[in-house]
């Protein structure tokens, strides 16, 4: 009889400590689980705040841009003008051996003129959304092209998907970024811009044949950081490669995806 008692007593035991090892194991999970959601919560708290942050500083450098194309086209366009018209008056009152350089000067002018307002355009976010990033490259492409920067050349593959206004705007603003180092630092020749509209993404390529860099090696090169961070913006893939002596190639792959999404 005692030892029938004994073998309740253990097995009594067992269940206890079963039951306790249970409620540990539960309440442990409970608590993991708790902490786990406390953490991602307060993970997409911060990726929203940066979000936000990032949309915000985005939109004070587009009303800035917004407003220096404004005063390019309204005001030094506008000024440029008059001195055209200024010189064709000047013509007729100056001897005859000056006429040639006051032509000069007025060739100078005129095309002053059409780059302050081809500028005026790449800055101006509403062109560029009107325009589109195809057209809007291309004019940033000549503008290079007509400027003897370098060597520049856009090649498009594949069938154009519609993409939203305002993602149009930051692929074309992380573009001009890319090509602003390549005018900086790379002391390239040749400059080249595949668009290539796949299934699902587009994938950009930016290649030239300057200088290059070691992308180990910290440089404090700001522009990099906003690439960055716009590519993130978009959910996009951003890869820039480079060696020392064999130039750079950049490559953003955009998800069509993302054009789905509210923002």
């Amino acid at each position: 009889m005692l030892e029938k008692e004994e073998v309740l007593l253990i097995g009594y035991f067992i269940a206890v400590i079963f039951f306790l090892v249970l409620f540990v194991v539960l309440f442990f999970i409970a608590f993991q689980r708790k902490k786990n959601k406390y953490l991602l919560e307060r993970f997409e708290a911060e990726k929203k705040f940066q979000t936000e942050l990032v949309n915000a500083q985005l939109e004070i450098q587009e009303q800035t841009l917004k407003n220096i194309a404004w005063e390019l086209h309204d005001n030094v366009g506008q000024l440029l003008s008059v001195a055209n018209i200024q010189l064709n008056m000047l013509i007729n009152a100056a001897p005859a051996e000056l006429h040639q350089r006051i032509m000069e000067t007025k060739e100078v002018v005129k095309e002053s003129v059409t780059e302050v307002r081809s500028l005026s355009k790449s800055l101006n976010q509403d062109v560029i959304r009107k325009n589109g990033l195809i057209q809007s490259l291309e004019v940033e492409i000549a503008r290079f092209n007509r400027l003897n920067f370098l060597k520049a050349a856009l090649k498009i593959t594949g069938k154009e998907e519609v993409i939203k206004g305002e993602n149009e705007i930051i692929i074309f603003r992380i573009l001009q970024e890319c090509f602003s180092n390549v005018m900086k630092h790379a002391k390239a020749t040749k400059l080249f811009v595949h668009l290539d509209y796949k299934v699902d993404t587009l994938e950009i390529t930016v290649i030239d044949d300057g200088v290059g860099f070691d992308p180990d090696k910290k440089s404090g090169n700001s522009g990099m950081e906003t690439m960055k961070s716009r590519a993130e913006l978009l959910e996009a893939t951003f890869v820039l490669t480079s060696k020392p002596g064999q130039g750079s190639q950049m490559v953003l792959q955009y998800p069509y995806s993302h054009d789905q999404k509210t923002t």
